[in-house]
């Protein structure tokens, strides 16, 4: 949208800027970063026609502005919020509103109409409209003087100092309305001295020094790499603000990072595909060891598939161990798969399954720090800094997601929002009070939040910049009405299971066509669901994995029964981890459903509990045009009921499901003989909710 090229400008003999480059795309917000005396305020004032370059030209959507009068950028769709605020303290704050429209010459009506909307976002300012100007607050100015600009509904929005000589607390409103507004579309470009503020508000961001640009990118990148702010903000601090190369003036406040945070990096340490292989190695053969001296299930299965821990010398021997599934652990229940002594765990988890007996995990202090390490790593490839707030919208308690997200972004450094699933009003609350910036939910919660703040109208009013989300299935066509409802935000699908860790063991990069595995913690092979036999990479079967430094509960071979398929070569990300794909359905007939895993079998036990009804029953999954998921269930009637009785079982069918289940139906009741019957393994579950690619 804005182009600046080698722009200089002059005070009489003295130079102020010297040979500016500079660059605003539509919908950024851009930050310029200095001290006093840095040419910000100059450079904003040529750009507004109210100080004339030396030199340079600028350009407006590829048109030369540079010699258009003030009123003429007005026209253009530029208006400035300026420096000190400049209202005029003896006329009223609806006055002062009215001097922003008019050199656009607006009818009465359209001027009502803007004003109404600048009401809308500064409802300080509709409560004084009849005060002067000159009685308001430091804050209700500043306030009045963004109105002001506002009022001319600008395309690029340009703001000079507008924290300047505010209190903390109103500081945290001004800031919360450019973010408001830069959500809502409007392109803004901000001149403060507050580099914390500034950077942590915008895309990105221009330092300037003595009237020269001396560094520029992103404005993340620009707070959290340590070297350049070693370099471009320098190390003030109380004891020596001069310390700063830009200058100590405002730049003092930059220090707000929490120890050691910017520094930690939680990817491996691995050069090669090499060097991964070999810790790989030495993590299976630990492994087997350790499960088979310290599990007597494990003893036995090996024993029996005459295989002994030093039988593993080579990554393909792998191969020669057996497999553990999910009767594994249910018949192991309440430990199963235990290595190590009881003194030794210090915590268990439990699948979501909701029938029979869960499956349970235990955990030594080891597994717990190990996975939360490796979930800092999900947030550091999601782009999460300790500047974010995570606002945590999974389970709790004995389900492994909540501890999960929310010790993996303390560990990161950034600010938990710990609320869980539900309860959308407070949702809505605290991503507007918080103004979190991440937001932690399953693919169903996600679409359901996104609905309600469109329905609301208040996209542009948070600051959520990612999603990250797990548990679900989704399609393209889903992840992208999330994003535009949430207001553009981005998408992140998170992998992982209750018995490897829980969530966390993978994530898709910011390139988004895979996802990162962690080799170095588990072994992940793909396997035909029918023969067992490894398929070439690139083609689909089931996930097996294996862990390579898990106490407690070790997986060795553990068939998950998840589809997807490994992708071959490396990322264009820059990553040397292994990806694979999203998870596209599973080898076996397990529902998940708005977040919880159903077995058809927990649905043959609630039915067989009903008088009146017959043993064939189809479970019908769709997905509607909004993207909401359904279940629909087809019940047989017994032999020789009556139809008439029809009301009371449909009732009585929803509400064990519901209650046992925690998911509503819709079931239908069909004659005694209607469903088919077959000799063989009999089709219970229709899952069409996808119908488009996942990938």
């Amino acid at each position: 949208m804005l182009k600046i090229n080698n722009l200089t400008a002059h005070y009489s003999a003295a130079q102020a800027l010297f040979g500016i480059d500079l660059s605003v795309a539509a919908g950024e917000t851009v930050a310029l970063v200095g001290a006093n005396g840095a040419g910000k305020s100059t450079l904003l004032k040529c750009l507004m026609g109210l100080h004339k370059p030396a030199g340079g030209t600028i350009f407006l959507d590829g048109k030369n502005i540079t010699k258009t009068t003030p009123a003429g950028m007005v026209r253009l769709g530029v208006a400035l919020s300026p420096e000190g605020r400049e209202v005029f303290s003896h006329l009223s704050v609806l006055e002062n509103l009215q001097l922003g429209a008019i050199p656009l010459k607006l009818a009465k009506a359209e001027q009502i109409r803007r004003m109404t909307a600048v009401f809308s976002r500064f409802p300080k300012l509709q409560e004084r409209k009849d005060q002067l100007a000159g009685t308001l607050s430091g804050g209700e100015q500043q306030m009045l003087a963004m109105g002001r600009a506002l009022i001319a509904q600008p395309r690029l929005l340009l703001l000079d100092e507008p924290s300047l000589g505010l209190a903390p607390r109103i500081m945290d409103e001004i800031f919360a309305i450019i973010r408001q507004l830069a959500r809502g579309g409007t392109t803004i470009l901000l001149v403060e001295q507050n580099a914390a503020r500034a950077l942590s508000a915008s895309d990105k961001a221009y330092l300037l020094a003595n009237g020269r640009i001396v560094e520029h990118g992103k404005s993340d990148q620009l707070l959290n790499d340590p070297a350049l702010r070693s370099a471009f903000l320098g190390a003030a601090s109380d004891e020596n603000p001069a310390a700063s190369r830009l200058g100590a003036a405002g730049l003092t406040n930059i220090r707000l990072e929490k120890p050691d945070m910017h520094t930690r990096d939680f990817m491996p340490a691995f050069q090669n595909e090499e060097e991964l292989k070999s810790h790989q190695l030495k993590g299976l053969k630990w492994t087997v060891r350790h499960a088979y001296e310290g599990s007597a299930h494990y003893r036995e299965k090996f024993e029996a598939a005459d295989v002994s821990p030093d039988a593993i010398q080579s990554l393909d021997d792998l191969r020669k161990l057996p497999f553990t599934t999910a009767d594994d652990l249910r018949t192991g229940y309440p430990f199963p798969l235990r290595a190590v002594p009881f003194e030794q765990i210090v915590r268990v988890h439990a699948s979501s399954g909701t029938t029979g007996k869960r499956k349970v995990l235990s955990y030594t202090q080891k597994d717990l720090d190990d996975w939360i390490s490796f979930f800092a790593r999900c947030y550091q490839m999601a782009g999460v800094t300790p500047l974010d707030r995570v606002q945590i919208a999974v389970g709790y308690g004995v389900w492994t997601a909540g501890m999960g997200f929310q010790l993996g972004c303390e560990k990161i450094g950034a600010l938990a929002v710990p609320i869980g699933p539900g309860n959308i009003d407070m949702q809505i609350q605290f991503l507007l009070d918080f103004q979190s910036t991440v937001f932690c939910s399953t693919a169903s919660m996600a679409l359901l939040m996104a609905e309600e703040i469109h329905q609301r109208g208040i996209a542009d009013k948070i600051n959520v910049k990612k999603i990250i989300y797990g548990s679900e299935r989704s399609s393209r066509s889903m992840r992208q009405k999330i994003s535009d409802l949430f207001g553009g935000a981005e998408l992140f699908d998170i992998t992982g299971l209750t018995e490897l860790y829980g969530p966390g063991t993978g994530i898709e990069c910011s390139d988004h066509d895979c996802i990162h595995y962690w080799a170095d913690y588990y072994l992940l092979e793909i396997l035909d669901p029918d023969t067992l036999k490894p398929v070439p990479d690139g083609e689909w079967g089931e996930m097996v994995v294996t862990s390579l430094c898990k106490e407690g509960a070790p997986l060795i071979r553990y068939r998950t029964r998840d589809i997807t398929r490994l992708i071959p070569g490396p990322c264009s990300c820059g990553s040397i981890l292994p990806r694979h794909s999203r998870i596209r359905g599973r080898s076996d007939d397990t529902i998940k459903f708005r977040g919880v895993n159903i077995y058809p079998s927990s649905i043959d036990t609630i039915l067989s509990a009903v008088p009146g009804l017959g043993s064939e029953y189809q479970i019908h999954l769709k997905r509607d045009s909004a993207e909401r998921d359904h279940m629909n269930l087809l019940v047989e009637r017994a032999e020789g009921v009556d139809g008439g009785r029809a009301p009371e079982l449909i009732h009585e069918v929803s509400h064990q499901i519901k209650k046992q289940l925690l998911v509503s139906v819709k079931t239908e009741l069909v004659d005694y003989g209607t469903l088919p019957r077959s000799e063989k393994k009999i089709q219970r579950v229709f899952d069409n909710r996808i119908q488009d690619e996942i990938v």
